[in-house]
């Protein structure tokens, strides 16, 4: 199995894949500003270190010598800071970690950029060329934080025309990410639970009703690492499920919240999603394993008393 280092492997879906990862059998390191407990008992190393530090950080990557290194530190909410803030906080680290990786002699990078970058939700409209939306679809970012992470895949670009291909380089764009304690009841990243994301579709609109379990983007950046000296260097991936985070069908739904996309979406039809991870299962051979459905009826099951045990 390989070493690989996950920088922000104590935030949200940092937890899940570095846990995933070393359940995998990988020999897994987190370097992140904070460290956790639940890493230490899954058997994840932890270092806690500024990674905008660009020597300390090329220096924690050189001592690791890893195999590989997958990149999710960032100011992850749009908004969630003054946008200056957010643009240097994540070019910052793109260069720090993406940068220090190459210097280090790291032969796979990986990092995490996010659909935002496909500029729906701009404040002056947003229809886009066809849906669902792939990786042909133009990026047209509209705020600080779908541009520093238009940036982090552009950085990529620029180490790999550095080292063609000596260095194998990727990118994924993981839709809104859920986790097992929050179908389990828990509130997202925005506050809400995802039942109430499903009872109110104003909630999940802003994000085109897009979402991911972290189990399956966990299991994405498995597989993309070990096939990642067999696809085509240089690849970036939408990573979503199978299904809308949504009760009722795209069709119907995306033309409430982004006017003149009637024709566009009207091949959504029953479950379809606004995003295609037709390329991930082309190249990779990868499909996500869960969707709401099945997630909200284990937890309602969990939830349930035994009929043969009094309550």
């Amino acid at each position: 199995m390989s070493r690989i280092v996950v920088t922000g492997g104590a935030g949200r879906l940092g937890r899940s894949l570095t846990s995933w990862l070393a359940a995998a059998g990988h020999d897994v390191l987190s370097l992140d500003r904070d460290t956790v407990p639940a890493l230490d008992e899954a058997g994840v190393q932890q270092r806690a270190i500024d990674l905008g530090d660009a020597d300390a950080t090329r220096a924690a990557l050189t001592d690791a010598r890893a195999d590989a290194v997958v990149h999710l530190a960032a100011i992850a909410v749009p908004f969630s800071a003054p946008e200056h803030e957010i643009m240097r906080a994540n070019a910052t680290l793109a260069l720090s970690v993406l940068g220090g990786a190459v210097a280090a002699g790291i032969p796979r990078i990986v990092a995490a950029s996010s659909p935002t970058v496909l500029g729906y939700g701009a404040p002056t409209g947003w229809v886009p060329d066809r849906l669902p939306l792939d990786e042909r679809t133009p990026p047209r970012p509209w705020n600080a934080y779908a541009l520093s992470k238009l940036l982090i895949e552009q950085t990529l670009a620029m180490l790999q025309r550095q080292t063609g291909d000596a260095v194998r380089y990727a990118a994924f764009r993981p839709c809104y990410v859920l986790t097992p304690d929050e179908w389990a009841g828990a509130p997202t990243q925005q506050g809400h639970t995802v039942r109430e994301r499903l009872d109110d579709p104003a909630l999940s609109a802003p994000a085109v009703f897009n979402y991911v379990d972290a189990r399956d983007v966990a299991g994405f950046v498995d597989t993309l690492l070990a096939a990642l000296g067999d696809i085509p260097n240089g690849e970036t991936f939408f990573v979503g499920a199978d299904d809308a985070l949504a009760r009722a069908p795209l069709a119907d739904l995306i033309p409430r919240f982004f006017p003149g996309t009637e024709d566009v979406a009207a091949g959504l039809t029953g479950t379809a999603p606004a995003f295609s991870t037709a390329k991930a299962r082309r190249l990779l051979g990868w499909g996500p394993q869960h969707t709401w459905r099945t997630e909200l009826a284990a937890a309602d099951a969990a939830d349930s008393p035994r009929k043969d045990v009094p309550a």
